[in-house]
């Protein structure tokens, strides 16, 4: 049988949610637009996307409970049932796997006597692998609530999670001090940390990922030689100076290309620009 129609708030949550939700609303040309930051919004109240918080949603934004549901249920940082009140995020893509994300998410659901997307039974912690969070020079990297904590190996990872039930205090790697996964969604919603020094304990990438924009900005990578600065592509007409200009590639040692200077950017032989093998009417775009 179909389910009932939801129940709402009660009256003061709803009033308080409502007028959190006309400030968000607000900020967009089209009400609809607000309908990310909105799903953020119920979720920092129930903890997860429930059918009262869509029923709300679409009543603020005049859209139906199914055009909702069909964008929470597209995005995985909604929940879609009850969780923990620290998400702890095991990334299981390539680089982490190998440097041992897979071992960490093994030991994990062991020693929580948990699966992916399950919660333990006090309710704290909600275990789950996710997908690349570039931060790749850290490797393995587990989040807790979208917080780094970085290079870490199973034995820390059990700590971790161990800290989390006992209420102890946790430090991320780097970034804003830990906060629950309630409170991480209103943020989320658009809504700004008011905890003292949490705006500017800030964290950035780290020095292996920004190596390829310092290359491309022209700047020296430390420990290397001047020899691996790599200065921005030159014109064909650059690179036939004969004035003792920098190589297109920035290497001293290296002659510039003599037809184009990559073959990635050569023009490339088509159908449309090939008049001996057309494979049908040129197109007015390559003509």
């Amino acid at each position: 049988m179909p389910a009932l129609p939801a129940p709402d708030y009660p009256v003061d949550v709803r009033a308080r949610l409502e007028a959190d939700a006309k400030e968000v609303i607000a900020r967009y040309p089209g009400a609809r637009s607000a309908l990310l930051p909105l799903l953020h919004l119920v979720q920092a109240e129930e903890g997860h996307v429930t059918r009262t918080g869509i029923r709300f949603c679409a009543e603020l934004l005049d859209l139906t409970t199914a055009e909702v549901t069909a964008v929470s249920t597209f995005y995985s940082m909604y929940r879609r049932k009850a969780s923990g009140d620290y998400q702890v995020g095991v990334c299981t893509n390539t680089l982490c796997a190998v440097m041992g994300g897979d071992a960490i998410f093994e030991d994990l659901k062991e020693h929580l006597g948990v699966g992916n997307g399950e919660t333990t039974e006090d309710g704290a912690v909600t275990l789950e692998h996710i997908e690349c969070n570039a931060a790749c020079d850290f490797a393995p990297v587990v989040m807790v609530n979208w917080e780094f904590f970085d290079n870490q190996t199973p034995q820390s990872a059990r700590q971790l999670v161990d800290d989390l039930r006992a209420g102890r205090s946790v430090a991320p790697t780097r970034g804003a001090p830990l906060c629950t996964f309630k409170e991480t969604a209103r943020m989320l919603a658009g809504f700004p940390d008011e905890r003292p020094g949490a705006v500017a304990a800030t964290g950035g990438a780290g020095p292996a990922s920004l190596i390829g924009l310092r290359l491309a900005k022209g700047e020296a990578v430390p420990g290397r030689g001047a020899d691996h600065v790599i200065a921005p592509r030159a014109t064909a007409d650059s690179a036939a100076d004969t004035t003792g200009g920098e190589p297109p590639s920035g290497h001293p040692a290296q002659e510039p290309p003599a037809e184009h200077p990559s073959s990635h950017d050569a023009p490339q032989q088509t159908s449309a620009s090939d008049e001996q093998h057309p494979a049908g009417p040129a197109a007015e775009e390559g003509e």
